[in-house]
């Protein structure tokens, strides 16, 4: 069985394997996973997989059939260590549901330069996954106005991405998801309905709708667009009754359609009957379907592709050895030197309206609504962030107070600034 050597690229281990050669590896240094700037077009980010990472981060070892597929690739003494290695370090960052701007210090990893090095890739095939997910479906559960969102782009990428994704979503406000798995492993409710080739396997229409209503009872969802969607309304209320649970429809012009059907379904008695709109749904299209009789939305390709943003963007960044802030100068990936830390400004009512970040330890004074963002997550290799700090339903909560927290011209879809300005402080 394999371990955890396919999550580190061959890069990190050409800088152990120099770094252990000429006495540098056990250099005490600081890392930071960061986004120099928000996707195009975004005024936030979400923090999501930090409770994945805590989680990989405890069985990151070097199996015995990685080390035969790396012997080819380093030298001996890498291969020793490797063999023996266990992140003895500490780590910190912002909670999975916390808001994030340009700069913001999401993640902090400090350790020896071979511990610290050897996570780069681990820590960004999480986060820029994940947050990416996260940022996008939260937007759509702001377009949705308290419309429940299914996520179900399972089919729209990688199997195990399918799952993060899931996860990611559900931390943003999603509802339910239709991959089993994510169901099984995060403890995420499930959803999901026939498909049209449900209704092209029977020999017509309504023995297709009568069949499923035998197995899965009334309140199942029967999917009408199959053929004709008028005709499709009329055999799922004949085959459910007026007490169908919901009608699904997956093509064409969705909000003259919602309107059509609740007309319909209204004038077949079937007034509780939900309709759930799919069908390449993003944010912008929810938003244009914030007025129509609309119960609930099915969201996959734009959820699981970041609706645009398939990447958050995040870099890991050597910013201190022994103490002394490094930074990196290239024009336009510039970094700044130095451990950091950060807090958010609040006012008295809630409305959160600066975020500072801050060398490590200089504590710019904080105001009575103030609150310092990032918590220890490992000390000295253990993880110590209790379970609210993971937990997705605590997550959940957060982002949705984070959210209640932006101004109001923050949460528009438009193309603007940051929803909250980022100020960053030097040392004295």
């Amino acid at each position: 069985m394999t371990g955890t050597a396919l999550l580190t690229d061959r890069y990190e281990l050409t800088m152990v394997a120099a770094a252990l050669a000429d006495g540098t590896a056990e250099r005490h240094c600081v890392f930071e996973l960061f986004a120099r700037r928000l996707p195009d077009g975004r005024r936030y980010g979400v923090v999501a997989g930090t409770g994945r990472l805590l989680e990989a981060l405890e069985r990151f070892r070097f199996s015995a059939d990685d080390l035969a597929s790396l012997a080819p690739v380093v030298d001996p003494a890498t291969l020793d260590w490797l063999r023996d290695y266990r992140f003895t370090g500490d780590v910190d960052g912002y909670p999975e549901g916390e808001l994030y701007f340009p700069g913001s210090p999401v993640l902090t990893v400090t350790g020896s330069f071979a511990d610290a090095v050897v996570l780069e890739t681990l820590a960004l095939s999480i986060f820029n996954h994940d947050c990416a997910i996260a940022s996008a479906a939260a937007r759509m559960v702001t377009a949705a106005a308290g419309r429940p969102l299914i996520e179900m782009g399972s089919r729209r990428t990688h199997e195990e991405a399918a799952v993060a994704a899931a996860r990611a979503a559900y931390l943003a406000g999603f509802a339910t998801t239709s991959n089993l798995a994510a169901g099984a492993r995060h403890g995420i409710p499930t959803a999901g309905t026939a498909a049209h080739a449900w209704v092209l396997l029977h020999d017509d229409e309504p023995a297709a709708f009568a069949s499923q209503v035998a197995a899965l009872g009334t309140g199942t969802t029967l999917l009408v667009d199959t053929y004709d969607i008028r005709r499709g309304i009329d055999h799922a209320v004949a085959a459910a009754g007026p007490g169908l649970g919901a009608v699904r429809i997956d093509s064409g012009d969705l909000g003259e359609l919602a309107r059509q059907a609740r007309d319909q379904l209204d004038s077949l008695g079937a007034t509780g009957t939900r309709i759930v709109l799919s069908g390449d749904l993003d944010e912008y299209a929810i938003a244009s379907l914030r007025a129509e009789p609309v119960d609930s939305y099915g969201v996959g390709t734009s959820l699981v592709t970041g609706s645009g943003a398939p990447t958050a963007g995040m870099v890991y960044k050597l910013v201190e050895v022994d103490g002394r802030p490094v930074s990196k100068r290239s024009s336009a990936k510039e970094s700044r030197g130095g451990r950091k830390a950060a807090l958010r400004r609040f006012k008295p009512t809630g409305t959160a309206v600066e975020e500072v970040v801050y060398p490590y330890g200089s504590d710019p004074v904080a105001g009575p609504h103030d609150r310092v963002l990032a918590v220890p997550l490992v000390r000295d290799g253990k993880v110590v962030a209790d379970e609210p700090l993971t937990d997705l339903q605590a997550a959940r909560e957060r982002l949705r107070t984070a959210l209640v927290a932006v101004p109001w011209e923050g949460l528009k879809l438009s193309r603007g600034e940051p929803a909250i300005p980022t100020t960053f402080l030097t040392g004295s």
